[in-house]
């Protein structure tokens, strides 16, 4: 295959992915563009596009677009429809991130003419999955380029002599060898790596980002109230915010409370064990809540068909299969299930913990008059659960009577 003549790349403006811009000029001798995401990471972008200039790239290729809002609308809030968690405890924030990247790496390369895409994911983690079956589901043809699996460059001393060689700027925490890694966005942070890789060994406070230390959060509790449309959370103590807003908003109540902490030893698709610390703190909060709203409104035969094929789903979109078919049938039937789940939650936030406290909804199915422990006026009929239970004893009662006849033979 002859070499790509025009490569859009993500480009976090990082030594790793300039070390990349420069091997893609200097190995493939092509035009390089840049595409740097604001997914709510928290860091100034704009150093990107002065470090992008510097190494040579034009004005007009380089691309820094903010997708906060895209992000949590299209991608976060769908998959919170789910309630998805990986593996019972992983709330998917890095999962989620790289289809949207991977999107608007495609949209830049058919905007420009270029033939390729690249991206810095190593070949030992999920991420070049999840880039590469995003980017070929969107577009076939695509030419997707990993250095890590190409180079030989195999060490931080290797990144660094090509740093210097060709005067690709060197922060001073990055001769040596970091401490961890980190992937953040509005969603979560991820920190993996060297000091975390040991499971035995407990993490280090100084990992935590965006959460206090749940014995450091405040003595007293505080209530927040979470509004749902169809599904989606769409204000925060009565006041309607967009999504990118309410994600924001519960990640500053949730890290204020030391809550969204988790330590995690996952399995990756390409096969290996990983061990990392997850901060979701906005996210612990908005999964609650979701799940609160559900439990009024949402009929028990659509919860339970729904909460049995979470797993898959979540597993589907771990995997980087968010643009398959299975995962938009999936969806659709989610999305079906949400129609009336309306309504407001409370919750009780306090020491690294949240709890729903209260919900109320107009599309609620909770009928108190059924449930009462006092007088219903006739709304239900106890005599009635004789014959439901007699029907549904039925089966169980003829095969302890066939297992009594069969151990008497025998």
């Amino acid at each position: 295959m002859s070499n790509p003549k025009k490569v859009v790349l993500a480009y976090s403006g990082g030594l790793d992915t300039s070390i990349i811009l420069k091997w893609l000029q200097t190995e493939y001798g092509c035009e390089v563009i840049t595409f740097t995401a604001d997914l709510g990471q928290g860091e100034e972008l704009e150093p990107a596009r002065e470090k992008a200039l510097m190494l040579g790239i034009k004005k007009e290729n380089i691309h820094i677009l903010d997708l906060r809002e895209e992000f949590v609308r299209d991608f976060v809030f769908p998959m919170f429809r789910a309630n998805a968690v990986y593996e019972g405890l992983y709330l998917l924030g890095t999962s989620i991130a790289r289809p949207l990247i991977s999107k608007h790496l495609v949209e830049i390369a058919h905007k420009h003419g270029a033939d390729a895409v690249a991206h810095g994911a190593t070949g030992k983690g999920n991420d070049q999955v999840r880039f590469e079956l995003s980017a070929y589901a969107l577009d076939p043809s695509i030419k997707v380029i990993a250095p890590w699996r190409e180079w030989d460059l195999t060490s931080r001393t290797k990144l660094i002599e090509f740093a210097e060689a060709n005067q690709i700027p060197i922060a001073k925490d990055k001769r040596g060898e970091a401490p961890f890694s980190v992937d953040a966005n509005l969603l979560h942070t991820s920190s993996e790596g060297k000091a975390l890789e040991n499971p035995a060994d407990e993490a280090p406070d100084y990992v935590y980002q965006r959460t206090v230390s749940p014995e450091d959060a405040p003595n007293t509790p505080e209530y927040v109230e979470v509004s749902f449309e169809k599904g989606d959370a769409v204000a925060i103590n009565g006041e309607a915010l967009s999504p990118a807003t309410i994600l924001t908003k519960l990640n500053e109540l949730g890290g204020k409370h030391g809550i969204g902490r988790l330590d995690f030893v996952e399995n990756r698709f390409v096969g290996m064990k990983s061990r990392g610390i997850y901060e979701t703190p906005g996210g612990t909060v908005l999964l609650e809540a979701h799940r609160g709203i559900e439990q009024i409104t949402l009929d028990a035969g659509a919860g339970h068909l729904k909460d049995s094929l979470m797993p898959r789903y979540a597993e589907l979109i771990y995997n980087g299969f968010w643009f398959s078919p299975e995962r938009e049938m999936l969806q659709a039937l989610i999305d079906k299930s949400q129609e009336n789940v309306t309504g407001t939650v409370r919750l009780k936030l306090y020491k690294g913990s949240v709890n729903c406290v209260g919900r109320w909804s107009d599309h609620s199915l909770y009928s108190e008059k059924h449930v009462t422990f006092e007088e219903d006026a006739g709304a239900y009929d106890q005599k009635d659960a004789a014959g439901f239970i007699r029907l549904n004893a039925l089966r169980l009662k003829l095969i302890a009577t066939r297992n009594a006849r069969v151990a008497k033979k025998g």
